[in-house]
C-alpha cells in the first residue's frame, strides 16, 4: 500500500511543478535556516574542548549587585575568586581566567591583531587543551612572574610562518616579548571562557587585580568537583558564600552570582531572578516557530488548492468504498514524501552553506558540521513540517461529499 502511496504522491507532484516547486523551495529553505542554527548552536555549545570536565564543572561568569534602585553586573574580579571561591571546601581546583582582550603587533611590517587572556595555574590543569608542541605555563613560572606564553596553532602560523617548532621562540604582544612555551589546538571564539590567541600568567598583568577588593572585575572562574555527584553540593557551597558577602557599598542590598552548568552559564545574566536559560530557550523557540509557520501555512494553502483539483478522484474512490480514514492516512502520507525530498534538499543545501561559511571564517576556528545530532533534528523537523501541514487539508478532503466531488468535475 506505502508503494502505491509513493507512486501516487510522485505523480501528483509531476501534475502541478509549478506548485511543486514552491512547495519543496519553502521546505527546504526553512529546513535550512533551521539547519544551520541547530549545527552553529551545537557547535558553540555541545562540544567538549577543551572543557572535557565538564559533568564535573560549575562556571562563574557573572555577578550582579542591586539595591535601591542600582544594578550594576558584570565579570567577577580576581579578588574575589582568589580570597572566596578558592577557599571553598568541595572543588578541588578552581582556573580563574581574564576575559579575552585585543592588541596589536606587527611582523615584517604586517599587522596582526591578537587576543590575549590572563590565567592561572589551575587553568591549565581543570581545562583539558590539545598540545601540538611544548606545554602548559607551569605554577612556578605563574608564582615568579615570568614572561612566558601558550600560542594557538593559527597565531603561530601567522606569528612564526612555517617554522616546525616554535618553543623556545618570543612573541611580542602589547609591547612585551613573551616567550613560547606551548602551542595548542584552536579553541572556537564562541567559547569565550577559553578562546584566546596567547595565554600569558596573571602575575604579569598589568591590570588592577592586586588593588581592587569589589567583587566586580574582569575575570572568570571554574569550579571543579571531586566528582558528578558533588557538583550540587559545591553550587549549593558556592550560592551561601555568595549569600554571605557584606555589601561592596550602601548603594547595593543583595548579591546574585551563580554557580551554573555550561549551557547555563554560557547565557546566565548572573540575576538569578532573570534566568538567562529562559530568556534563550524562549527566543529560540519563538524564533524557530516564526520561521516554521509562513512555510507551514503556505504549504496548507497549497495542498488545500491541490484536493480541490483532486476532488473528482476523491469522489470516485469514496464511490468505490474508500473510507476518509484511508484518504486522510494517504494524503498525510504524500504531504511525508513532499517534506522528506524538501528535506533532503535542505540537508544538501545546509552542507554547502556550512562548507562556506567554516572556508569563510566568520567566526574564529568555529567548525560548523552536519553530524548526527543536527541531521537527526533536521528529520524531526522534516515530520513536524510534514504533519502539521497535512493534517488540515487531509481533514477538509475526508469531509468532501461524493456528489459535491464528481459533480465538481
Amino acid at each position: 500500500m506505502l508503494t502505491n502511496y509513493f507512486k501516487i504522491a510522485i505523480a501528483v507532484l509531476k501534475r502541478r511543478k509549478f506548485f511543486t516547486f514552491i512547495s519543496l523551495f519553502g521546505i527546504s529553505f526553512t529546513l535550512t535556516i533551521l539547519m544551520v542554527l541547530t549545527s552553529f548552536i551545537d557547535a558553540t555549545v555541545n562540544k567538549d574542548y577543551p572543557d572535557r570536565k565538564r559533568s564535573r564543572s560549575l562556571y562563574l561568569n557573572n555577578l550582579t549587585e542591586t539595591g535601591n534602585g542600582n544594578m550594576n553586573g558584570g565579570a567577577l574580579s580576581f579578588y574575589l575568586l582568589t580570597h572566596y571561591a578558592t577557599n571553598l571546601k568541595t572543588p578541588v581546583a578552581v582556573a580563574i581566567s581574564s576575559r579575552s582582550k585585543g592588541t596589536n603587533t606587527y611582523v615584517n611590517n604586517k599587522k596582526i591583531a591578537i587576543n590575549y587572556k590572563y590565567t592561572n595555574a589551575a587553568f591549565w590543569d581543570v581545562l583539558e587543551f590539545d598540545f601540538l608542541e611544548g606545554r602548559a605555563i607551569s605554577p612556578q613560572q605563574i608564582a615568579n612572574g615570568e614572561h612566558v606564553t601558550v600560542i594557538s596553532e593559527d597565531i603561530k602560523k601567522e606569528y612564526f610562518g612555517d617554522l616546525p617548532s616554535v618553543v623556545g621562540k618570543y612573541i611580542e604582544a602589547d609591547n612585551v616579548q613573551y616567550r613560547v612555551c606551548g602551542v595548542i589546538k584552536n579553541v572556537p571564539a564562541t567559547l569565550y571562557m577559553f578562546y584566546s590567541d596567547i595565554y600569558l600568567p596573571y602575575t604579569v598583568s598589568k591590570g588592577d587585580e592586586a588593588t581592587n577588593k569589589g567583587y566586580r572585575g574582569d575575570y572568570m572562574g571554574i569550579l571543579l568537583a571531586p566528582s558528578p555527584a558533588e557538583v550540587p553540593r559545591m553550587k549549593a557551597e558556592y550560592e551561601e558564600m555568595i549569600a554571605r558577602l557584606p555589601m561592596s557599598s550602601k548603594d547595593y542590598t543583595k548579591i546574585y552570582s551563580l554557580a551554573e552548568p555550561f549551557i547555563a552559564s554560557y547565557v546566565s545574566t548572573g540575576n538569578e531572578e532573570k534566568s538567562g536559560m529562559t530568556y534563550t530557550i524562549a527566543l529560540i523557540s519563538i524564533f524557530t516557530l516564526l520561521i516554521m509557520l509562513m512555510p507551514t501555512l503556505n504549504l496548507v494553502n497549497i495542498n488545500i488548492t491541490r484536493i480541490m483539483e483532486r476532488s473528482s478522484e476523491i469522489g470516485v474512490r469514496k464511490a468505490f468504498g474508500a473510507s476518509s480514514r484511508t484518504l486522510v492516512y494517504q494524503f498525510i502520507v504524500e504531504n511525508l514524501i513532499l517534506t522528506i525530498l524538501g528535506g533532503a534538499i535542505g540537508v544538501i543545501l545546509s552542507g554547502i552553506i556550512l562548507h562556506f561559511l567554516n572556508k569563510a571564517q566568520l567566526i574564529a576556528n568555529l567548525e560548523m558540521t552536519l553530524d548526527l545530532t543536527v541531521l537527526f533534528i533536521g528529520l524531526l523537523i522534516c515530520l513536524v513540517f510534514g504533519i502539521l501541514s497535512g493534517v488540515y487539508p487531509a481533514w477538509r478532503m475526508s469531509r468532501l461529499n461524493v456528489v459535491d466531488a464528481l459533480k465538481a468535475q
